[in-house]
């Protein structure tokens, strides 16, 4: 009996010293981005040369031009854009459509994400690793969530543009593009046996999605 309460005292307390270990150790610690010394985050700032700035972004307040090749842009307000984000876990997005514009199927390895329509008529969702889709049409006003780590995508579905503001549980969500992933960077033989491509079909989607050096 003994021995089974000496056991769970050590359990408790390693428990309790996990939770302490992520508990902020002061108010703020504003990125210093200017640091080349990379931890999981950024290293603080000195506190005396914090400013308001480094608390504020204005870059989701207007609407992108979205005359992409998709027909949709994301602005960004995560730690690289606003400093006073880093350690908190949350960041925003903006993603604006032209009339049919998509944005891609994707993935955010690091963060859930929520989004709330400002304007327009989406069709969005995202799949399960059992392979199911999940997926809602939208107008505005309406809020829908996709899980850390699933592919989803959203695609405007009206002839008029549209908008989103996303939330996510990250400083620094990640995003992966699906196809620019596989055509971007994986070696022609994997494609080939994977997808049962012709090796022209792959240099020719390879063409597109290569980074450019």
């Amino acid at each position: 009996m003994a021995s089974f309460a000496t056991h769970l005292v050590v359990v408790v307390t390693m428990m309790v010293a996990a939770v302490a270990a992520a508990e902020m150790l002061q108010d703020v610690c504003v990125a210093d981005l200017s640091n080349a010394v990379k931890v999981n985050g950024y290293t603080c700032k000195d506190s005396t040369q914090i400013t308001p700035e480094d608390f504020y972004f204005k870059g989701l307040a207007s609407i992108a031009a979205t005359n992409t090749s998709t027909g949709s842009v994301v602005t960004g307000a995560n730690v690289e854009k606003l400093p006073g984000l880093n350690t908190l876990g949350l960041s925003m997005s903006r993603i604006d459509y032209a009339p049919n514009g998509i944005n891609p199927p994707h993935v955010h390895p690091r963060a859930s994400e929520i989004i709330f329509v400002l304007e327009g008529q989406l069709y969005v969702g995202f799949v399960t690793t059992s392979g199911k889709l999940i997926a809602k049409y939208l107008n505005k006003g309406d809020v829908f969530a996709f899980p850390k780590g699933l592919l989803h995508f959203q695609k405007n579905i009206a002839n008029s543009p549209a908008s989103v503001l996303a939330a996510f549980d990250s400083q620094l969500p990640g995003t992966q593009s699906l196809v620019a992933s596989l055509f971007g960077a994986l070696p022609d033989n994997i494609l080939i046996k994977s997808f049962q491509l012709k090796p022209k079909q792959v240099k020719k989607m390879k063409l597109r999605y290569t980074p450019k050096k």
